[in-house]
Order: structure tokens, then C-alpha cells, then sequence
């Protein structure tokens, strides 16, 4: 049997002198595996493509395509950049057998990526594989999530003991595992997928802009019948939020609430995506109240009820004026 060939994706959006750190941890986990390194600058415009390219070729990482810079041409967000470099595929114009996508700001051990490779050469069942994910502090980072539903809307926005303790099961963050099991899905700062599952259940869906994107995949995944495993051993250290800013939001931004929207819409239907949010409003309005009333803080961001509220309103809105448009259009004739 002949050796798998693995394509690594890295994203750059505006991270240059990150991503090159990113880069060299990532050579250094794909030393004796057969494949190739594909960075991808995001239409950052900020010179990110020629300092990344100038410091890939000075190295002489570029020799034999192994490390390989192009640009998206365009700002898609994570999932679309991240098509653009699995659809450029290996520089001999092959498709790899796996692709794995890590982060601009995530930093593999040097064994993460053979184990996850490992994990999924024998494990047929599988079709994704993520890592354990750390802090630079150390910290483990939470990774492993069930996957959302009206139930869980309600009890993320309730968050009050009893309720959660009675949807324990429905909770979408999944506690950090401590060995390796399957889980509904992964944040994407480390994943191993199959190239013949994504030729199966397609790429990103690039309608998500960002967040929720991962979650899509893998739903895919799932109902195609492949497991998405979490690898305990594989390790990866990841800083978090370089490129979005996460850490530093005051308000979370509409392209969240746009990709929440889209993902229940898509995977389950106006009606239920619209009683997901109404869940959600009743949860967090009690909350709100049991924080007034004993005067403790929320933890919520600001205005993140009302905004959820108008946001999905509006765009119900439009749907129904863009629905009744196009029943308003004039009817072709067909035939006499």
C-alpha cells in the first residue's frame, strides 16, 4: 500500500510574522510524512503575501513545492479561504488523501499530525480527527461541542443549574475529553479530514463567513455516516482570536448572528431556527431577571438579546418581502 499523501492548510489574514511561526511548527509535525504545506493569504492587503513568500523562499522551505504561498483572490472568510487551498490540491495537480487545516496562530507538537493521521488510517469509520487543544498559558482550550438545538438554545440562554443539569445531554460545549472518544464536532484550529470524505459531502459551506462553519461540516459528516473523532494524544498549542480580535469584543459581531441563522435555517428549517431563537430569548430574558432581582452580572454581551431579537426578525423580514416578490413576477407563457 502506498504511503498517504497529506495536503496542510494554514489561513493568513493579516498574522504574517504568526503564520511563519505556524509554518515551521507545521514542517517540523510533517517531518517523514509524504505530503505538502499550502498557506493562503486571505486578501489581507496588508503585505502579508509578499513577506510570507519572501521569508518561505529565503528559508528554502519552497524547494519541491513543500511549502507552497498563494493568495484567495478575496476575503470569503475562514471556510471559503480554507477551500481555496484544498481545492488547489498538491502542486502535481493530485488530490491528497487527507487535507489538515490549522490555524494561522495554532502550533502542532511534533507528533500531533502523525497521530491524528494514525488515528484515521485506522480508524475507517472516522472521516474527521482533531487535536487537544492549549493555551500559551497552558490551559487547555474547550474544542468539543455537541451540536446545537432547540434545547440547547434554551439552556445556554436560561444558564441557571437545574436547567442545565436537565439538559446535561443537549449542552453544546462538551466537557475536554481526557482520552480519545467521538463528538459531534471540533473547532477547527487542528483537523484532519479525509479528501474522499469532503468529495463525498462537499467543502465549507461559504455562506458562513465565520463560526458555525466547522459545526456544518462535520453535521455533514455525521449524516453521511463518518464519525469526528477527538485524539487526545495529538497536542496543539493555539493562542486564539488573533485574526477575529474575539477576546477584545464589546458586542458580538453581525456575521455571528448571520452564520447562527444560517446554520439552523440550512441543517433544520425557518420553523425550527425561529423557535431556536425564541427559546433563546425566553432563557436569556429570565436570566436577565434573576440577575436583576438578586443583582449579580450577566455575563452576557451587551445588548446580545436585543440584537439576536432584530437581527433574525429582519431577516425573516426580508424573506417573506423577497418571497412575495418573486410571486409578484409575471408568469412565463408556455405554448398556445
Amino acid at each position: 500500500m502506498s504511503e498517504p499523501k497529506l495536503l496542510t492548510v494554514i489561513l493568513n489574514y493579516k498574522t504574517p510574522d504568526m503564520t511563519l511561526r505556524s509554518i515551521e511548527a507545521a514542517r517540523q509535525a510533517m517531518d517523514g510524512i509524504a505530503g505538502e504545506i499550502i498557506v493562503v493569504d486571505n486578501d489581507s492587503r496588508d503585505g502579508s503575501f509578499d513577506a510570507i513568500s519572501a521569508h518561505v523562499q529565503d528559508q528554502g522551505w519552497d524547494e519541491n513545492n513543500h511549502v507552497r504561498v498563494i493568495q484567495s483572490g478575496h476575503n470569503g472568510g475562514f471556510g471559503a479561504g480554507n477551500n481555496v487551498g484544498i481545492r488547489a490540491g498538491l502542486s502535481d495537480g493530485t488530490q491528497p488523501n487527507y487535507v489538515y487545516i490549522l490555524n494561522s496562530d495554532a502550533f502542532p507538537a511534533e507528533n500531533a499530525i502523525r497521530l491524528l493521521l494514525e488515528h484515521l488510517e485506522t480508524a475507517p469509520e472516522a472521516g474527521f480527527a482533531g487535536s487537544y487543544i492549549y493555551g500559551d498559558d497552558g490551559d487547555p482550550h474547550l474544542t468539543s461541542f455537541r451540536f446545537p438545538s432547540i434545547a440547547s438554545e434554551f439552556e445556554s440562554g436560561i444558564n441557571f443549574g437545574p436547567v442545565t443539569r436537565l439538559f446535561k445531554n443537549r449542552i453544546v460545549p462538551i466537557p475536554i475529553p481526557s482520552e480519545t472518544r467521538p463528538v459531534d464536532w471540533l473547532a477547527g484550529a487542528s483537523l484532519l479530514m479525509r479528501q474522499r470524505v469532503l468529495d463525498e459531502i462537499g467543502l465549507f459551506d461559504e455562506r458562513f463567513f465565520l463560526y458555525f462553519e466547522e459545526t456544518d461540516l462535520c453535521r455533514r459528516a455525521t449524516l453521511a455516516g463518518y464519525r469526528t473523532d477527538y485524539v487526545r494524544p495529538s497536542e496543539v498549542m493555539h493562542i486564539g482570536s488573533v485574526s477575529t480580535g474575539m477576546k477584545t469584543w464589546q458586542r458580538v459581531p453581525t456575521y455571528w448572528f448571520d452564520s447562527r441563522l444560517h446554520y439552523f435555517v440550512k441543517n433544520h428549517g425557518a420553523f425550527y431556527a425561529a423557535c431556536a431563537t425564541c427559546v433563546h430569548l425566553i432563557g436569556g430574558f429570565l436570566h436577565w431577571l434573576r440577575c436583576l432581582i438578586t443583582r449579580k452580572r450577566s455575563g452576557v454581551p451587551p445588548h446580545f438579546l436585543r440584537t439576536l431579537a432584530w437581527h433574525d426578525l429582519t431577516a425573516c423580514m426580508r424573506a417573506i418581502f423577497r418571497n412575495r416578490k418573486q410571486d409578484n413576477l409575471p408568469k412565463p407563457v408556455i405554448g398556445e
